[in-house]
């Protein structure tokens, strides 16, 4: 299953880029074998700054013909590590070819591209900058290769 990250916004060389890159190479070593990855980066952006609604088209082009939407948004569910791995690994085993997970830009979401979302997700009650998310969200999914993997890496 491709993992795709649809993105608001150009990140720049940057420690969260470096983070980004590390992340996504050891989730596309570690997912090869279990039929994860790779993992790729659409970057969009609004350079009229016309904020959710103008940026919503361009997020809806960049994820991939029949992909399970999957949403970044503090309304969306919060899950611990381990059943965020069992919800990849059955979007796998249910046969999905693609799953784009889609990062809005400052203001979120665009609702009308919320209401398309097959599931959402979030990092807590906590809003987190649209950039840091990036990472944290390649950092989860290098651990939920790692946790389908039998890896040491996750503990708990």
């Amino acid at each position: 299953m491709r993992v795709h990250v649809c993105a608001v916004g150009r990140l720049r060389k940057s420690p969260e880029l470096e983070l980004i890159d590390d992340y996504t190479t050891r989730f596309d070593r570690t997912g090869r074998a279990l039929g994860l990855g790779p993992l790729s980066i659409h970057e969009v952006e609004d350079k009229k700054g016309g904020g959710m609604s103008a940026e919503a088209p361009l997020l809806e082009r960049a994820i991939p013909k029949g992909a399970l939407i999957c949403t970044m948004d503090e309304r969306g569910k919060v899950m611990s590590s381990p059943d965020f791995a069992k919800l990849l690994g059955r979007w796998r085993d249910e046969g999905r070819q693609d799953v784009a997970f889609v990062i809005g830009g400052a203001d979120g979401i665009d609702p009308s591209l919320r209401a398309k979302a097959d599931a959402s997700l979030s990092f807590g009650k906590m809003v987190w900058p649209h950039m840091l998310v990036r990472v944290m969200l390649s950092e989860q999914l290098y651990r939920a290769a790692s946790i389908l993997a039998g890896s040491p890496y996750h503990r708990v």
